[in-house]
């Protein structure tokens, strides 16, 4: 069974990892899928696609700089007669050779997926890999949960940012019209002051000096992820 979307890997991937300790979120500064086991300084990488090529390839090394384990994912296609799904045997060696790890997940019609990982990663070490790596975890970290599906393309990804903007557009919406320090003890976003000043999303209006309110775009974004929202009053 044939997957439409790269979308369609990353429940399996998840689901396979976790049971494995790991806590996954997706589309984290470009990873696909990032995750780390408790009291691990290490991150965990999946870069996907729906078949494997040079690109994947060149991804994974590239997510190697950040001192992780570094997985390829892709379909593993049983009715497909492409050379790609006839050589994964060779595919492995490569990428064991390269240090990277390579998982096939099977789909069928009646049974849930099969995830199979045809060669482990290296272990990298995080400490050496500097600042991209502490960025990387510190957005995983700022994340109230996982928000997004890992390779989603053309889509706006929830970042640790928009979280923030979305807390303090929810009480400037209870409020009606509001301060930055207000906001910033009623959100719990210490820097409230810089996302109403930046307005980035353009979801803020100042309507005086140190009042803002909300805008309609802002209105609107409360409702557009309503799901992130209502998931912070279930925490």
């Amino acid at each position: 069974m044939a997957v439409k979307y790269e979308t369609e890997l990353y429940p399996p991937l998840k689901a396979f990892f976790e049971a494995r300790g790991y806590s996954v979120k997706s589309e984290v500064r470009h990873c696909d899928l990032l995750g780390y086991r408790q009291n691990e300084e290490r991150p965990l990488i999946v870069e996907m696609k729906k078949t494997f090529t040079l690109e994947l390839l060149l991804q994974g090394a590239d997510r190697q700089r950040l001192g992780g384990s570094v997985y390829l994912a892709v379909e593993r296609n049983r009715t497909k007669k492409g050379a790609h799904n006839q050589r994964f045997g060779e595919i492995a060696q490569i990428c064991a050779r390269l240090g990277l790890g390579l998982i096939v997940v099977t789909f069928y019609k009646t049974k849930a997926p099969f995830v199979e990982v045809l060669c482990e990663a290296e272990t990298g070490n995080a400490r050496k890999s500097g600042l991209r790596a502490k960025r990387l975890r510190a957005e995983f970290d700022a994340r109230s949960g996982d928000h997004n599906t890992g390779g989603s393309t053309k889509r706006k990804i929830v970042t640790a940012y928009r979280e923030n903007a979305l807390k303090v557009a929810r009480q400037l919406w209870m409020f009606g019209e509001s301060s930055p320090v207000q906001l910033k003890e009623a959100s719990g976003v210490g820097k409230a002051a810089s996302i109403l000043r930046d307005n980035h999303y353009g979801w803020f209006e100042r309507v005086s000096r140190g009042r803002y309110r909300l805008t309609e775009a802002g209105t609107a974004a409360l409702n557009e992820y309503a799901t992130v929202v209502s998931a912070w009053s279930e925490q």
